[in-house]
This record gives C-alpha cells, structure tokens and sequence, in this order.
C-alpha cells in the first residue's frame, strides 16, 4: 500500500504496511482502485459537458459519496468498497451508454470496465494506486487536488442531504478529477488546485445555508457533559439530518442521547434545544472513542467520519452502529433513507432500552456555539468592550491536537498564552 492523504502518515511520508490510521494494506488498495473508477466517471461526465450535454444529478451526488468514504477514518471494511467499486462500474457504463453518440470513445482506460470478481479487483488495484504517477511533482499535483475534491465531496454530501445542490459543484468534480488523467503543465495543475479552493468556499456556504435553514443559527450554548440516570445512545460524526431524525425517534421513549466528538456542534443549533433527552456530550475527541465508547454502555452511531478500529480489549462492537458512507466490519448499518421517509434508528432505540446509563466520566458544561451570525450580532457589544479597554486582546487558534506525541501543539500555544489580570 501506498497512503499519505493524512496528518498521521508514518515518517510524514506514506503508510506503506498498515495506515497509522489502522487502515490494513487491502483496504488501500481498493480505495485506490474505487478512486480510479471514479475518474473513468469523471473522465465522461468531463467530455460530455464539454459537448453539452446534461449529466444526472444522482451522478454527481454518487461521486461525492463515493470520494466521502475513501477519507481517513470513514471506512474500514473492504467488503463495502467492493461494493462501492461495482456501483462505480455500473454507473460509468450507463453514463457512457447514455452519451457515447456524442462524445466519441476515445477515452481515458480508468473509464472503461472490467471483470468484477474480488480477485481481478485485486489485481487491478496494484497498478492504480498513487505510485501509478512516476514524476513526484506530476503526483504531488495530482493528490493534492483529489484531498481537496474529497474534502468538497464531504461538504457537498451533508448539504445534499438537506437538498442543497449546485451543479457548479458536481461539474468540478468531473472537471477536476478527469484532469488527473491527463498530462498537463505545471500551471494548469496548480490552477485546479486553487480552484478546488475556491470551490470548498462555495461548498462551504452551502452546507452552511443548508445546515442554518434546516436548524436555525448557532447560538452560544453551555453543553452539559454530565450524564442521566436513563440508558443513552451516542452519536457522532456531523450529519445533522440522522441527528433530527435519531432524536425524533427516541423522543417519549426512556432513551437519552448524547453527542460525541465531531457531533458536538449540533449541540448549538435551535431547532435540537427543545429535545430535553438530548443530555449533551459525552467523552473527549475523536481519537479517544476506544475508551469513551467502551464506557458510554449504550449504542453507538457514527453518522461520518471519525471511526476508529477498535482494540482488542474493546467490547462495543455489538452496539456500534454505522450510517451513510461509514462502515466497519461487524458493525451494523442502518440503509440509507428511502425518499421521503426516515432512517429507521428502531434497532438502535430498541438495544439501547436493554443497557445501563452510560458511566460519568466528568461533570459540568462547557461553552461553545460560536459561529459567525452570533458573532455579529453581538459586534457591536465587542467594538464597545475593545474601545473601553475591556478586551485588550484576541487569540484566535483553529485547529486540534492528535494522538500521537508531539501533536498537541494548540494546547501548549494555550498553556504558554500570558495570564491576563483579573482586572
């Protein structure tokens, strides 16, 4: 395997064993080779707006999916990219089936298909991977432009889900990932990049249109991190819809439901404050869940991002749960939701009547829900405050620490700020 797409790579340059991550060396591979089929995707629906012609919607909406779940820590389970990779293949076929009088055939080989059995997806997958580009500035190029795809492709999912949509978005997905199959100069490569920029803004709002219309703007919130006497249910990751659509269901039923990690922000937004079972958050960040979730004793669902292999002192599988485009050997998947319809969470509420209440790791709150509408509704109390000598300075610091040593940077910049009277 070859794998440097995160900040936790071995020697700070490529996973080439097993992933940090705990990623096994198969798995990488077919990641690669799902990206690959991906691009044969790209490579058409490219050609085909360049003639002019209309791609589906649910083609883009698959891409991002698709790219989603090939990001660090969403899924461990090869059986599931398999299916992923015949997905890929199905939809390149009836897309090029669909325009092919207009574009001609000659196209790139990552769009055409091939045998689908697990061993010749083996194969294909030792000659795809991101070694497959000999000239290391032509691949570094090249790389960084898909993280920054996969990165749009996240955002793109949950504002989908919430039925935001920009074509602009779909459309730059195709453009960006076919340029990878081509050989272009230097410039043009650096070009795509900063539009993938530009493009993660844009994605950037719409999550945040789609997400503050739905829930209402954020507003500064004390979060309890104590525990109830009730048997909960845990989730992570940020896909606010399964949050709205988990709380209904749980509503009246004797069940709490606390949020973990990446989920902490729905904590903030209006529309979840009048669930008085949402208790608040349990445990630390993402790299802690080993031992958060072992002690929670309730179900576990992780909506995204964030899962990571468990140890094997961990006995939580039997209720850990995924959704979306996570999934983990052993664990259950609750399907995607039928149009106009929920999730069905009913498995979960019902094994989470059967636990104990989670084990009291700390008590208190803690503060947060600092987002940019609340910020400016309260700018002119913090011009005030600046101009009467009240707020003398600003720290601002944007980022986390890791779990590996000498990744906690952001909390020795805090531990080493200056004190500031208490005047």
């Amino acid at each position: 395997m070859f794998c440097f797409q995160c900040q936790e790579t071995a020697k700070n340059q490529g996973c080439t064993i097993k992933g940090m991550c705990g990623k096994e060396g198969s798995t990488a591979d077919l990641q690669d080779l799902l990206i690959y089929n991906l691009k044969g995707i790209a490579v058409i629906a490219s050609k085909a707006g360049a003639a002019g012609l209309q791609v589906p919607e649910k083609t883009g909406l698959f891409m991002a999916q698709a790219l989603f779940t090939t990001i660090t820590n969403a899924n461990f389970n090869d059986e599931d990219i398999i299916n992923w990779i015949n997905q890929a293949q199905s939809v390149k076929k009836e897309l090029f089936e669909s325009v092919k009088g207009r574009i001609g055939s000659e196209l790139h080989e990552s769009a055409t298909w091939y045998s689908n059995d697990v061993a010749g997806f083996k194969a294909k997958a030792a000659s795809v991977g991101v070694l497959a580009t000999a000239h290391e500035d032509v691949r570094s190029l090249r790389e960084l432009l898909i993280l920054g795809l996969k990165g749009i492709s996240a955002y793109a999912d949950h504002a989908a889900v919430l039925g935001v949509t920009k074509p602009e978005i779909w459309n730059f997905l195709y453009d960006g990932l076919a340029s990878t199959t081509k050989d272009l100069s230097v410039d043009e490569m650096v070009g795509l990049v900063l539009k993938a920029g530009e493009v993660a803004v844009t994605t950037m709002a719409a999550l945040d249109s789609a997400n503050t219309t739905a829930y209402g703007n954020p507003e500064i919130t004390e979060v309890n991190i104590g525990v109830g006497t009730n048997p909960g249910i845990l989730i992570s990751g940020h896909d606010l819809k399964d949050m709205e659509e988990l709380l209904k269901q749980t509503q009246g039923t004797g069940v709490d439901v606390y949020t973990h990690g990446e989920m902490l922000p729905a904590n903030y937004y209006p529309a979840f404050k009048k669930y008085s079972h949402l208790k608040g958050n349990y445990g630390g960040s993402w790299w802690h869940q080993n031992e958060d979730f072992e002690t929670f004793n309730g179900p576990v669902l992780m909506t995204t991002n964030c899962i990571i292999p468990m140890k094997s002192k961990n006995t939580y599988l039997n209720r850990l749960f995924t959704t979306g485009v996570v999934s983990y050997p052993g664990a259950v998947h609750v399907p995607d939701r039928v149009i106009g319809k929920a999730k069905d969470f009913s498995r979960i509420v019902a094994l989470a009547k059967t636990c104990k209440a989670p084990e009291e790791l700390e008590t208190g709150k803690i503060v947060g829900g600092f987002a940019h509408n609340q910020v400016l509704a309260l700018a002119d109390k913090v011009v005030a405050a600046v101009k009467s000598g009240a707020i003398k300075r600003f720290v601002v610091m944007a980022g986390c620490d890791g779990r590996q040593k000498g990744r906690n940077y952001f909390t020795e910049v805090a531990e080493a700020l200056p004190r500031m009277p208490s005047s």
